[in-house]
């Protein structure tokens, strides 16, 4: 039985060793998005000659409201969407959420890194944290992490990589746990986070088309998704140490194992930080909490949902960084004067130089296929196609999850597909006796994996760039081959813990 367990284990590792070889042959990501960008006109010309079209219903996130649209495919190479491309470089770019986010996130955690609060914080959780409980600590946080939107991706996955090379542990297997746990889990959590408000109320929108009397709430998915984090939680983790990290084996790069104790100058720079942190949490409640705070929402009062609170959590979680990492370097004499500081926030954001190029291209790529409408066009190509496969309500579920996973390689915004999705989906179930709450819940399970993979996910370029700090050879390939035993086994086992929990008809929420 080893023998045979030890063989199909080398095959694995044969097989992603093939992935990462032949993923680390394509050309610099740069070069795959230019010539994605010439797929994608080419492939736009061809749909707009053929007369591509669909018309569908989908539910408007800001007015709530069913709308029936028309699209058609739209060809790069017209008089239009040349002028499209050329004038539209600039605005593309600063279009591009990700690019802000990572800039300002970086301005605080850099402060925090070059300080060594960063270094310090991570030696006190190897401290505390028994070390067969780490792996499965990361993965939680990581988790948890959607609750602050795209924080996730900036702060916990190079710290993941920084507590594991700490312990004599290999970096990259750190790095790829807390991308899994940020990116392919993404959807569930065990609180409720911005995301599920806007879910929630697309959703209601498609049950009225067939109920207007019903209607779900915020806490419909609350025990499924308690369920999955205690699954997705032990699931990561158990790829991490028996699949992942013996495959890449001992890390022998440039940047070796600490120890862990801490020095006098160390300890005086985490009790400083901590007053920095609390005096950090008094300034967000004084901004937050009284009646008519500046971060309520000026209107409702609401300090959680579509208020100035939750779209500014980047900028609060900067200002902690930023906050804690000064005192940190005070405390332990790492920072001692402004321009320190100052020092600190330039190299962080030249770090990124590299990276901010690439988002260039990929600002461009994003932009031009959207203009084309392929990604709507395939969307409800696919949808249109499940619908008339004429399966039961159990297949039709599994259906609607296989066809979400594969739409999440192009359309990787989750409330973009769910408008285009509920209100196809939701009412069909709906009449083969298959509750609401059951297909969200559907949603989210094919909606998460495939993020971890996608180049197209906005921060899988950063990924890359995070690798090859301990590989300098590292490329989509590594990442790819990283990544793609968490895919599987939690494409496979997620969806067959959904449909067991159907079959079971154990209660999706309250």
């Amino acid at each position: 039985m080893s023998q045979t367990v030890k063989r199909q284990a080398s095959g694995t590792q044969k097989f992603l060793d093939v992935v990462e070889r032949v993923g680390n042959q394509v050309p610099h990501p740069v070069m795959i998005f230019v010539i994605l960008i010439g797929i994608v006109i080419v492939l736009s010309q061809i749909l707009y000659m053929f007369g591509a079209h669909v018309t569908y219903q989908a539910i408007d996130p800001e007015t709530d409201k069913l709308l029936t649209l028309s699209t058609s495919a739209r060809s790069l190479l017209t008089v239009d969407g040349i002028r499209f491309m050329y004038t539209g470089v600039v605005q593309n770019f600063m279009n591009f959420n990700a690019v802000g986010i990572i800039i300002v996130a970086m301005v605080g955690v850099g402060v925090a890194e070059e300080a060594g609060l960063v270094n310090a914080l991570i030696r006190k959780l190897v401290v505390v944290a028994p070390p067969a409980a780490l792996t499965y600590i990361l993965v939680f946080v990581g988790i948890l992490s959607s609750i602050a939107a795209d924080a996730g991706y900036l702060v916990l996955i190079p710290l993941a990589a920084a507590a594991f090379i700490s312990v004599g542990r290999h970096p990259l297997a750190g790095l790829a746990l807390a991308f899994a746990a940020v990116a392919s889990a993404f959807l569930v959590n065990i609180l409720i986070v911005p995301t599920d408000g806007i879910l929630t109320e697309i959703t209601n929108d498609a049950i009225h088309l067939v109920n207007p009397n019903l209607s779900i709430d915020l806490t419909a998915n609350v025990w499924f998704s308690m369920g999955s984090v205690v699954l997705l939680t032990f699931l990561i983790g158990i790829i991490t140490d028996r699949v992942v990290e013996p495959r890449l084996g001992a890390y022998t790069g440039e940047h070796p194992a600490e120890g862990s104790d801490l020095s006098d100058a160390e300890q005086k720079g985490l009790r400083f930080a901590l007053w920095g942190l609390l005096a950090s949490m008094a300034f967000l409640c004084a901004m937050v909490l009284p009646p008519g705070a500046p971060l309520r929402h000026p209107i409702t009062g609401a300090i959680i949902g579509n208020s100035p609170f939750m779209n500014s959590l980047i900028v609060t979680i900067a200002v902690i960084f930023m906050v804690c990492g000064i005192a940190y370097g005070r405390g332990a004499g790492t920072l001692r004067t402004a321009n320190d500081a100052i020092g600190a926030m330039t190299k962080a954001i030249a770090s990124l130089a590299g990276l901010i190029l690439l988002l260039l291209v990929i600002a461009q790529f994003l932009a031009y296929f959207n203009y084309t409408n392929m990604a709507t066009l395939a969307a409800v190509s696919l949808a249109d196609l499940l619908q008339r496969a004429n399966l039961d309500a159990l297949w039709l579920l599994v259906g609607f999850v296989v066809v979400t996973f594969v739409l999440d390689v192009l359309i990787t915004g989750a409330v973009a597909k769910w408008a285009i999705f509920a209100p196809i989906f939701v009412p069909l179930l709906m009449r083969l006796n298959v509750s609401p709450e059951a297909v969200l819940a559907a949603y989210r399970v094919g909606d998460s994996p495939i993020n971890s993979i996608t180049p197209l996910n906005a921060y899988f370029a950063m990924i890359v760039v995070f690798a090859q700090k301990y590989q300098k050879d590292a490329g989509v390939g590594t990442v790819i081959a990283l990544m793609l035993p968490y895919v599987i086994v939690l494409c496979v086992v997620w969806t067959a813990f959904l449909a067991i929990w159907h079959l079971l008809g154990l209660p999706w929420g309250l």
